[in-house]
This record gives structure tokens, sequence and C-alpha cells, in this order.
């Protein structure tokens, strides 16, 4: 054991754990906890402008590196500021990190200025919340708070730091290899519902596989690809994991769920198997209820997450376990008898099914009269997009138009909102950066979103993070203005804004600004922007404000 500060003893377990940054705003109570970073070079503390932001980043980093995020915030008001990015990383099953300053011992129920009770708030969307009773005990529950982060179905994680146990406070810390009290293995599936699972694929006729996070979580693409291509199944993605497989794929129809591609809908209809990987299956009850999945589908669900299997639909063999075994067992069981092929109707619905999307987006993309087409304007960044680009959307009517016009050919190249937030893109794509900074990121918002957390550009000049912040400016709340249209006629209340040229706001704080008047110029701007290695840069995209979202489920 080795003495030091309590603080110290914080900041080398994070080490420990391979925690490069600690995103957050420093304050009153957590001073012992941010003093110990001074002259550190193995780890850095970044200052964000907003706690949200910090989250948004920490939640981003693990998303894409697959290293828990760490943030950090002063207790009350601070804390409180976490609440909306902690919701999101629950949502996303990201391994977040969040340390909070807390009130002292002493004072507590005293009403302080900044006393609250961060445990009862975070306590619902968390995995674990937590108040450090000793600081004799900081590196055990450090370790704690990590082995929850990471265990299972991954999510994030509050630990709580009085004031009092941390003011001058020297202890004797035992940092100890994670590998030793966190051992690295995967929930094996038990084989006799992998048996079960493959007798099911061979019976169908109509198959049809529903990639959803779980893929991309346990790197295990390639293996569903290799299914897929073993019994010529249709493959299609949850609308908010469209990087769980290769867009480009034949057997890859799109993206199915709730903002997906409606012809994904036509060929859940008729599948008479569906193979979930990695899924909730959120939404199925649903589905099931308006014809979009067969009644009489026979459902297997592969999942993590024990409490979620056969939640959302009656499912006929469910699967705990990670995915990647999963998927590897049914490999290994169908090759050793010898099964392989598929229907060729079957497949060829599918391929009716994708040039039927095809001629749909081509109908789509003239909508605009005037203007630059929000549908046209992803069709335009596409001719941009790499394989290695890390793309990051943000909720709201941008978001719908895109979701299912994107394509990704690589796993952790795409973040999505799962709780339809909007004014994270900023935060996640800077996030991004940080855990894959060969890659250009690009985060995509509307003007509404942009301007949520637009102030971490300032984080972002400051800390040379070089992202692309593309904004689709409709000069309103897109979604909300689409269904107030749908179910209200022209009564429009709160949705319209006015805002200012985004271009010359980045400018302001020390960014790049571009301004794409016609779509054509689009290409050219992404190019200019990505070619700036050192500063972060905005692009403004005005649109047509009259092609709003279609609202409707299922769109057919």
């Amino acid at each position: 054991m080795a003495q030091m500060s309590a603080g110290q003893a914080v900041l080398e377990s994070l080490v420990n754990e391979g925690c490069k940054y600690v995103f957050g705003i420093v304050g009153v109570s957590i001073l012992d906890l941010v003093d110990p970073f001074y002259d550190r070079s193995d780890i850095r503390f970044i200052t964000t402008r907003h706690e949200q932001g910090a989250v948004d980043m920490a939640s981003a980093y693990a998303r894409i590196s697959g290293v828990p995020g760490v943030c950090m915030a002063t207790g009350g008001p601070g804390a409180s500021n976490f609440v909306g990015g902690i919701f999101n990383a629950y949502r996303a099953h990201a391994p977040v990190i969040a340390l909070a300053g807390a009130a002292g011992t002493n004072t507590v129920l005293s009403d302080g200025g900044q006393e609250m009770d961060h445990v009862a708030a975070f306590r619902p969307f968390t995995k674990l919340a937590i108040t450090i009773p000793k600081a004799e005990r900081i590196p055990e529950l450090m370790r704690h708070a990590y082995r929850v982060a990471k265990s299972g179905s991954k999510g994030p994680v509050l630990v709580d730091f009085p004031a009092d146990l941390m003011q001058n406070k020297t202890i004797d810390a035992d940092i100890v290899s994670p590998a030793a009290y966190r051992p690295l293995r995967h929930a094996v599936p038990d084989p006799t519902l992998i048996a079960q699972a493959a007798e099911l694929l061979k019976q169908a006729k109509r198959p049809l596989i529903l990639a959803g996070g779980g893929v991309t979580d346990s790197d295990c693409t390639h293996l569903v690809v290799q299914l897929a291509e073993l019994l010529s199944i249709p493959m299609v993605t949850s609308s908010r994991h469209l990087d769980a497989l290769p867009g480009s794929h034949p057997l890859n129809v799109g993206p199915f769920g709730q903002w997906g591609a409606p012809e994904t809908y036509d060929l859940s209809a008729k599948a008479d198997v569906i193979l979930g990987i990695g899924t909730r299956l959120g939404g199925f009850g649903g589905y099931l209820q308006n014809g979009s999945v067969a009644r009489d589908a026979r459902i297997i669900q592969i999942e993590m997450d024990e409490a979620t299997l056969g939640r959302n639909c009656p499912v006929e063999v469910s699967v705990h376990g990670d995915a990647r075994a999963a998927v590897q067992g049914l490999l290994d069981l169908l090759r050793a008898e010898g099964v392989e092929g598929g229907d060729p109707a079957w497949r060829r619905e599918a391929d009716a099914a994708k040039a039927k999307r095809n001629a749909r987006h081509q109908r789509e993309d003239q909508i605009s009269k005037s203007g630059i087409s929000p549908h046209r304007f992803y069709d335009e960044f596409a001719k941009v997009q790499t394989p290695d680009m890390i793309v990051v959307t943000d909720s709201g009517a941008v978001n719908t138009f895109g979701w299912e016009r994107h394509a990704f050919e690589r796993p952790r190249t795409f973040i999505a909102s799962p709780t339809g937030a909007i004014g994270h893109a900023v935060g996640e794509a800077m996030g991004a950066k940080l855990a894959r900074p060969d890659a250009p990121v690009i985060s995509i918002a509307g003007d509404g979103g942009f301007l949520y957390n637009a102030h971490d550009l300032e984080t972002a000049v400051r800390e040379h993070i070089a992202t692309v912040n593309i904004v689709v400016n409709n000069n309103m709340y897109g979604q909300e203005k689409a269904l107030q249209k749908a179910r209200f006629g022209d009564r429009i209340i709160g949705a319209e804004l006015t805002n200012p040229r985004f271009d010359k706001l980045a400018e302001l704080y020390g960014a790049k600004g571009y301004y794409v008047e016609r779509l054509d110029q689009l290409g050219d701007a992404i190019h200019a922007a990505l070619s700036n290695t050192n500063v972060p840069s905005v692009i403004e995209v005005p649109v047509d404000p009259d092609d709003l979202p279609i609202h409707g489920a299922p769109r057919r």
C-alpha cells in the first residue's frame, strides 16, 4: 500500500483503469478531487462550459473507445446539470463514471447552499449511485464503480464524494490491477438454447436478422454477416445502431424501427423467424399489433440484459449472454451440420424491398420546391462519407430525415441519441474525436439542437479538438412543427425560431465557419473543414422550411 491524499487515490484509480481524460467543471466541493491533476501528463482534466457537455463527451468517448468515460461536477447545481446526459448514457448503455462533490457529512440535512441528495436523484437512471462513506474505502469503491459500469449491460455509475471526507485527508491506498478484481470474461449462452435457435433457423423459410447495439458492443459484426451469408438471411438494423452492419452488404435491407425504412416493415411482416441479436426488441409489441411483424412469427432474442428478454414481445427462444459468443455458437453448430443456402424467392423479396427503398428516395428528393432539400442533404453527404468517418447525429427532425439514409461500413462509427433528446451532438462529437483522434468526426444537428450546447465550441477551440459540426437550419423545431401541422393544421405554437449565422458564430469562438448556399457546395465545405486539423469547424446548411418530416408509422 502507498500513502496518498484522498483526491490522489481517486485519480490513481482512474489512471489504473486506463482513463486519459476527465471532463467537467471545477467547483468548491471537488477542489480536492481536481488538485491531483496538476503536473500530470498521463491524465488530463478538460474543462467544459456546461456539465451536460461533460457527460456527453464522456458518453461518446466510451461508446467509440469501449473504455469508460469519466465526468466530474461540483455538488448540487453542478451535479444536477448531469441529469440529461446521464439519462442519455443510461439508455445508450454507455459506461460512464460520474464523480460528484457533495455537502460534508457534518452538514447533511442542514439546508446547505449546494446540498442535494444526488444518490436519490440519479438512482432511477444509473446502474449504481453511491456515496463514499469514508475516505479509506475510495480505492475499493472506485473498483466497484468500474466493475458495475462495465459488467453485463453496460451503463453509467454515480459516485458521490462528501467534501469533508476529502479535505486534508491521507489514506493508505492499494491500487490493484483491474484483472485481479474484474475478470474479463463474457457470459456464455446455454448450449441447449443455441441448439434450439439453430433448429428454428434451419426450419425457417423466410428468416430475418435484426442487429442491435449489442452486436457493436461485443464486436461481432463480422460473425453476424457470416451467419447471414451462410443461410442467405436478409438483415436489418435497429434504427439507432446503423453501424452494427455494413451498409453496402447485399443482404442489408436497411434500418428497422420507428424512423427506419418502411420497406423493412414490409419484409418483417412476411418473416416467419426473426433473429434479434443484441437488441431489446423495442416497440415489437406494437409491431405485432399493427402487422409490421407477423403474429405467428417465431422470435429468437439474444441479449446480454436478462431483464429485457421477452419484455417487449413473446419470444420463442431467449438466449441470455454475449452476442459474440451466441452467434459464434450458432455458426459452429450450423457449419458442423452442413447447413447452408436459403430460399431464393425470399432473397428476391429482400432485393425488391431494397429497390423499392431506392425508388422512394428518388421521389422524396423532389419534395422541396425552393431551397435545399433535407432529404437530398443526406444523399450529398454520403458522397463524402468515408468508412472511417464517425458521424454523430442529434435528435429531432434532422435525424428523422437522415436515419434511414445513412450507411456505415464499420462498427463504432455512428452515435445517435437513444432518448430523442436534442442538444447532445456537439459534446458527443468532441468525446468521439478524443477517443479516435485519427478519424474524421462530423456532427449533424438542427438549428434548435445546436444552440443547446454551442458554447462548448469554445472548449473545442481551447483544447484543439478538430470536430466538424454541420447545422441543418430550417429556423424551427421541425419535429414539433410537423406534428402540430399533422394534428392541428396551421395552429403552430412555440416551434418557429430565429437564428444567428452559425458560420459567423463559430468564428467568434475562434472556430472555422462555412456557409453552404447550394447543395453542390457541401462536399467542398466538408473537405475544407476536415483539413483543419487543429481547430473545430461549423458548416451551416439552410434547408427548405416547408419540407417537414412525414409522421405516421409505419410509412408504407
